[in-house]
């Protein structure tokens, strides 16, 4: 068989090759900025790229109309590996959390993995099987939960991506669950000098509420937070608002935590209503963000291999929160990584500075390394099953904690 090293360098030196290629669908999507559920070039552009590279059932609207799957190789000898590609931007300010980096980094592993897998091939060892998964609407509508509720992943034994940041680091404590609730109060228009009294203030209830919630952040963990706006409140001074609407993002740093903070904004919410007179219409996102379970035998993997390019980590920013992401879903459900990788800038992900990062040469090469690291840690677990079991077993005692 051939060595692991070998595979390794087929891995690398194919990614390399492909770089004229990678960095051309990078600047494609960075070029046109397509936002949640409407990447329609970014999934033609890549799902043509896998076409033409020779995956086998490359299937285009894959659960969603911008999804994909791509896959290659087959699982019957070996671990099903998820390579993961995001692709949406931010409306406004275009690509400004790198997913075209993202893509270009799930692209280029895919590549790398295919080579390692057709150099064994030909010596009569089959590693796997390789699969693409290109998973939309990461920015706040939960692309990668649509693909679970779809069983999408039911065969996949675990996940790989990278995310460019200001710093390289594997430690994703920061990434916080996260859920979302519209809010409603109605109440009764009236004329507000005339007949006050005959109104039911909509507006004194949002108020309330935004004033309620902004009270229970002493009480909650520092790992607890809570952001808010008041979109609607009212149409003219003169009338008493019969309408009014808030809309708030709450993150904890485990689902449970989480769930134990929905309840207690719910009573924040209700008490606002029930000193106004108000009736209340609260709905909650259906689609909560998990945290992020990176997997630790995965992590030593890809810390290793990173250290072999001249990658270094920095984790000194343990737990400081960073956002919150559909991936956490899919650590809770498949062993998984979603380490940053630096992109040559210091500016802080969704801002426009960090966009302008996104489409640097500069944030081109760290992503090819990014490749390059996601292929190695794939042909470790390739070849060795007993790995595999390792991190299957260590995934089991994470859900366990």
């Amino acid at each position: 068989m051939t060595s692991k090293e070998s595979l390794k360098q087929a891995a690398n030196d194919a990614i390399d090759q492909c770089a004229d290629t990678l960095l051309q669908i990078n600047r494609d999507i960075w070029n046109n900025p397509e936002v949640a559920f409407a990447e329609v070039h970014a999934h033609h552009i890549l799902t043509d790229f896998f076409e033409g590279r020779g995956f086998s059932n490359v299937r285009s609207s894959y659960v969603l109309p911008t999804g994909f799957r791509a896959e290659y190789g087959s699982s019957e000898r070996g671990s099903n590996i998820a390579v993961v590609c995001e692709y949406d931007a931010l409306p406004g300010i275009g690509h400004a959390c790198g997913h075209n980096l993202i893509a270009e980094v799930g692209a280029g592993a895919a590549i790398g993995i295919k080579a390692a897998m057709d150099i064994a091939k030909t010596g009569g060892h089959h590693l796997g099987q390789l699969t693409v998964m290109g998973t939309p609407a990461e920015e706040g509508c939960g692309g990668k939960i649509d693909f679970i509720n779809a069983n999408a992943w039911r065969d996949v034994d675990l996940a790989l991506m990278a995310h460019p940041w200001a710093m390289n680091t594997t430690d994703t404590s920061g990434f916080l669950a996260r859920s979302r609730v519209s809010v409603k109060y109605h109440g009764k228009a009236s004329h507000a000098a005339g007949s006050p009294w005959e109104g039911v203030n909509a507006l004194d209830a949002a108020v309330l509420a935004y004033s309620a919630i902004s009270t229970l952040r002493q009480q909650c963990k520092p790992t607890c937070m809570m952001h808010g706006v008041i979109v609607n409140g009212g149409t003219k001074p003169n009338i008493i608002p019969e309408l009014s609407e808030l809309d708030f993002y709450f993150r904890a740093s485990s689902m449970k935590d989480l769930e134990e903070l929905q309840l207690k904004a719910t009573g924040c919410f209700q008490g606002a209503a029930a000193a106004t007179g108000c009736s209340l219409e609260m709905i909650w996102n259906p689609k909560p963000y998990a945290n992020v379970l990176s997997n630790p035998v995965l992590i030593g993997l890809y810390e290793k291999n990173a250290a072999s390019l001249g990658v270094e980590m920095d984790n000194s920013k343990q737990g400081i929160p960073v956002g919150s992401t559909d991936m956490g879903n899919v650590s809770q459900l498949i062993p998984s990584i979603h380490p940053f990788f630096a992109i040559g800038t210091k500016a802080a992900n969704h801002t426009r500075e960090f966009t302008q990062a996104a489409g640097t040469i500069e944030a081109h090469r760290c992503a090819m390394q990014q490749a390059k690291v996601l292929a190695m840690v794939a042909i470790d677990v390739y070849c060795d099953k007993e790995l595999a079991s390792t991190v299957a077993e260590s995934f089991q005692e994470q859900l366990t904690e």
